[in-house]
């Protein structure tokens, strides 16, 4: 797998950021990774619907696969491949139950750079010299900390080796899908439990996979209270407390016009990430994850909200907005001043929601620190971006990866923390959660950019002043009359913007769209790597996990999905051409 290490002098240390070469997935397999973790999450509701008991001859998983495709209308190419993730997810619950030194991880010598890897090969397999040019490092550093046994070779004869001696007990896998085909018979017989994350080529050179999956299942374990909590229950729970009539049970009625106004501010829409990362964040540390959730989490959640409706209403001021959630704006509404004062109050109520808390005074002070920590982060950040508005330059896309990183990520961080610090276990945790809240955010934005494409907002972006990684990398990227136009445009000096199709269209034939979608994808990446360091079991598996649920929430119905995919089926439609 080809890769290229992205770093400047603005990211922070704390992102490593190292972002992969695109490779197109074979057309066997589902082409986009927003249909891939689609197709994962049909067939965990399939398994978990029905009693699925390993190990099952082929013939039975075809059936299942079959059922799955004709239920969810998916493409009957993808038979094989949703096959295999109904085995996986069918050993799923005994996987977890084994302990990590009773585990191989098996990973394919093709996963590295052919050209460039520099090691060698035993009688075993390949020798990694931790070279840093693809993910069988990363895999293999992991693995090996937790206990597993590793090896990076091909070949049933090895495996079934090892599985004799007794000491292997189950295997993690990845493989393509012919040789999964070809050592099927052999798992089977041994009825050892044994996931296998498919590669995304089967063409045994710079392989690709979906790093993700291959995470979940290494740290796949039984010590991980929280990995049968329901996170879409958990979101909808949280979303339910900011109604106005479960907002003024918990806090008490408004006694007055501003304070109505920021009620009614606080309910209105949003998608309560925020809030959501606080709960999830104190129940994987605390001693019952799926206990109750008390009084204090909730007014600890809803103060982050606080903060965060709070920072909108100065944002649409500052930005000069006209409509937030397709409404009026609050000082479009209201009238600045109004709006500036119910902003406040909204800071105000978070704090004073942190401190009217039946919990010790250790963890009040811990929660109104960490929240006065990113309040001045948030400021910061916020600032750069005002002082560029008045003399703005054009922008790298490394530049503005930097204002995103300063100016989004508080604000998760808060959100982790202040669940952390409920949970008193924040000292713990505290350097994990920064480098997890900082990626997080990054990705968070980048998509944000890209699901702007869909609107009318992406040309807007640079009349309003606002930094954008597609409209850099558009720059960056293009040629000819769409460097022009784009240079003309940062400068200030073109009369009229371009159409949104036009923006497409652009980001399209210059990769700029292909390239944010890689970055997304590596700052995801980033997060998931970033819990390497955590020992607590709950934390790390729910925070992985927390990474599917928001960004497949927020892609499932994005434009960008339906971008992604059209250029999928195009591209295949062209390779099929170029076939014939």
């Amino acid at each position: 797998m080809s890769t290229v290490a992205v770093r400047s002098a603005q990211l922070p240390p704390s992102i490593p950021l190292t972002v992969r070469r695109f490779r197109q997935p074979k057309k066997t397999l589902p082409q986009t990774k927003i249909e891939r973790d689609n197709v994962l999450a049909k067939v965990r509701a399939y398994v978990e619907a029905h009693t699925l008991v390993p190990p099952m001859p082929l013939e039975e998983l075809r059936v299942h696969a079959e059922t799955v495709i004709a239920e969810n209308n998916f493409n009957p190419v993808w038979i094989d491949y949703i096959g295999v993730l109904l085995g996986n997810e069918a050993w799923r619950e005994t996987l977890a139950t084994i302990p990590y030194e009773r585990r191989l991880l098996l990973m394919p010598k093709c996963l590295r750079v052919e050209s460039k890897c520099p090691a060698p090969f035993d009688e075993f397999g390949l020798l990694c010299k931790q070279c840093g040019l693809c993910t069988i490092q990363d895999f293999q550093n992991e693995a090996e900390k937790l206990g597993y046994a590793v090896l990076v070779a091909e070949g049933s004869a090895i495996v079934m080796s090892l599985i004799q001696t007794g000491k292997i007990e189950a295997i993690v896998g990845i493989s393509c899908l012919p040789v999964l085909e070809r050592t099927f018979p052999y798992v089977e017989a041994a009825a050892i439990p044994a996931v296998a994350v498919p590669l995304l080529q089967d063409d045994c050179i710079d392989t690709t996979v979906d790093i993700d999956w291959v995470w979940d299942y290494i740290h796949l374990t039984s010590d991980d209270k929280t990995r049968r909590l329901n996170l879409n229950a958990l979101h909808e729970e949280v979303r339910g407390w900011f109604t106005r009539e479960s907002l003024d049970a918990l806090l008490g009625k408004p006694t007055d016009k501003t304070e109505e106004i920021a009620r009614d501010w606080l309910a209105r829409a949003g998608n309560r990430w925020r809030p959501f990362l606080t709960v999830a964040a104190h129940q994987a540390l605390r001693d019952d994850p799926e206990g109750p959730l008390s009084d204090a989490l909730k007014k600890a959640a809803i103060a982050v909200e606080c903060f965060h409706k709070a920072s909108l209403v100065h944002d649409d001021i500052e930005d000069n907005d006209a409509e937030r959630y397709g409404e009026a704006t609050l000082h479009a509404e209201h009238g600045m001043p109004v709006a500036l004062n119910v902003g406040d109050l909204l800071i105000g109520e978070g704090y004073r929601l942190l401190v009217d808390n039946n919990v010790s005074g250790s963890l009040r002070s811990a929660m109104i620190k960490v929240a006065a920590e990113g309040q001045r982060e948030l400021c910061r950040g916020q600032g750069a971006e005002l002082l560029w508005n008045n003399n703005p330059v054009a922008l790298t896309s490394a530049q503005v990866l930097e204002i995103f990183r300063s100016k989004t990520a508080p604000a998760f961080e808060v959100a982790l923390k202040i669940g952390a610090a409920l949970a008193g276990k924040l000292d713990d945790t505290a350097d994990a959660l920064h480098d997890y809240s900082e990626a997080l955010g990054i990705a968070y934005q980048i998509h944000d950019d890209l699901d702007d494409l869909g609107d009318d907002s992406v040309a807007d972006n640079i009349a309003a002043m606002r930094p954008s990684i597609v409209l850099a990398l558009l720059r960056e990227r293009g040629k000819g009359e769409i460097k022009e136009t784009m240079e003309k445009l940062w400068n200030g000096e073109l009369p009229t913007m371009p159409d949104k199709a036009t923006i497409r269209d652009w980001a399209q034939s210059s990769t700029a769209h292909e390239k944010a979608m890689l970055l997304l994808e590596s700052y995801k990446e980033q997060a998931i790597r970033s819990l390497q360091a955590v020992d607590n079991a709950n934390l790390k598996g729910l925070l992985r996990r927390v990474i599917g649920k928001i960004f497949n929430d927020l892609e499932i119905k994005g434009w960008c999905r339906e971008f992604e995919v059209k250029n999928a089926t195009a591209q295949a439609k062209e390779a099929g051409a170029v076939a014939a």
